[in-house]
């Protein structure tokens, strides 16, 4: 089919890209022309697994290529995709890019005698689809809906892992006007063997919000639990969620193996969740339900968690070193999550500027982020080595392979402490040597694994 994708951020251009990957005739829509110049050279304005190899291929096999004439996009396409950004303001959702990209794909409809789809694959409230996007297409094209196709197809897609999310789906949601706009949107996902669901605009608007409210319900219960083990002595939260894991209803057993399903990655305790959609689409979920005369009180409380996390995080590397005016500490990992350089809402960041704030010298070390620039007082590195020389501490934030994998023994002794914080517990089964004073979280007060490993080194050591 002939699509049109408008926006090349992280939805739109992995979106484009894995449909020319399948077969269909894609143009990316942007407004940024710096940005459409990258994209037609190859190059990812972000870093995804697998997305730079399979936009190369796009490209050059004339199946996809990227432009800023929307006009020309809506003309020579059947279905046309809204992916703009949808960011939350002051606990609002911020729908500026999508009246913009309506009311021109509108006028691009009113030149069209073609029956056209539009679909919104932006997360947005429920309602806006039906109501905003077909108001503002209706004036615009100067037909109803009906003359042309809408619907909602949220996205599922894990940064990291996107990739592999969109050509994998584990189901496609179809929100749909009438049946002839969904038969129409559905062509384009002919090749997937999963369930497609066919439902509202409105359930699918809520069933994106409603499955990112839930994984962030799970890390912030994590933590919740976290919270009290360290106020309980002889606890420790990876025991306690260890066991928890192994009722049959979380990880059953199946022909005799027990499956550990993936969504067990968010029973973990660590330092809180970030990126460009759980902290937003909680935030715009509870404020819509403000403006519906109801109370996400849960949700409020998930984001209340999350919020607390980094402080407590602080709070630990400052008992671990008795203050931090005039320590250096390096942080290792700093994107939200491994798989990914995107900053947005990074609990490593927001751990970097209250440990800037409280007069720490701070050098971070990242596989894949380029700059810091602007974002936090920090000098950032590219080798665990740099990072790590001279360090007071070494808090481990983003648990990428190099860090969890690296070799320890090489490493520790070009610290001036040996203090490690890890604010996943991800080095918890690591090989660490003796002398290194480990700090997990979610483990009460008493014996630590510090313990373990050898006396800890004093702070004048």
């Amino acid at each position: 089919m002939r699509i049109a994708v408008v926006g090349t951020g992280y939805v739109g251009l992995v979106s484009g890209v894995c449909l020319a990957h399948l077969g269909h005739q894609v143009i990316c829509v942007d407004n940024m022309a710096e940005r459409v110049e990258a994209v037609n050279g190859g190059v990812p304005p972000f870093h995804e697994p697998g997305l730079s190899e399979l936009l190369s291929a796009g490209l050059g096999e004339g199946r996809l290529r990227a432009t800023t004439n929307l006009a020309a996009a809506v003309a020579a396409s059947e279905v046309i995709l809204i992916a703009v950004g949808t960011p939350s303001a002051g606990g609002r959702i911020d729908l500026g890019a999508v009246e913009a990209a309506a009311r021109e794909i509108g006028q691009g409809l009113r030149e069209s005698p073609e029956y056209k789809v539009v679909t919104v694959k932006s997360t947005v409230v429920p309602g806006t689809t039906d109501t905003l996007v077909r108001g503002l297409l209706e004036q615009a094209a100067g037909k109803p809906a009906g003359a042309f196709g809408l619907c909602m197809n949220p996205e599922f897609l894990r940064e990291g892992a996107a990739v592999r999310d969109f050509l994998e789906p584990d189901r496609i949601v179809i929100g749909q006007w009438d049946a002839a706009s969904g038969t129409q949107l559905a062509r384009i996902y002919e090749s997937f063997d999963c369930p497609k669901i066919f439902t509202g605009l409105r359930n699918a608007e809520f069933t994106k919000y409603a499955s990112n409210a839930l994984l962030a319900t799970l890390i912030s219960f994590s933590n919740e639990m976290a919270g009290l083990c360290e106020a309980t002595p002889g606890t420790d939260i990876a025991e306690v969620l260890a066991a928890l894991e192994l009722d049959r209803r979380w990880s059953p057993v199946v022909g005799g193996v027990r499956v550990h399903p993936e969504i067990l990655a968010y029973l973990r305790a660590g330092c809180g969740f970030g990126g460009s959609c759980l902290p937003k689409d909680v935030a715009a979920l509870c404020g819509f339900a403000r403006e519906r005369g109801a109370r996400a009180r849960l949700l409020e409380t998930v984001l209340e968690v999350n919020a607390l996390r980094p402080a407590a995080m602080v709070a630990q590397i400052e008992q671990a070193l008795g203050g931090l005016q005039d320590c250096r500490i390096a942080i290792l990992g700093v994107s939200f999550k491994p798989g990914t350089d995107d900053l947005r809402e990074s609990p490593a960041v927001a751990i970097m500027r209250l440990l800037a704030g409280a007069g720490a010298e701070i050098r971070a070390y990242d596989p894949v982020v380029q700059s810091l620039d602007g974002v936090v007082p920090a000098i950032l590195t590219h080798s665990l080595e740099a990072a790590l020389s001279g360090a007071d501490a070494a808090v481990a934030i983003t648990p990428w392979p190099e860090i969890v994998a690296a070799d320890w023994g090489a490493l520790a002794p070009r610290m001036r402490r040996r203090v490690i914080v890890d604010a996943r517990n991800a080095l918890d089964a690591a090989a660490l040597p003796a002398g290194i004073r480990y700090v997990g979280i979610g483990r009460g007060p008493g014996p630590r694994r510090e313990d373990e490993l050898g006396k800890p080194e004093s702070a004048g050591d």
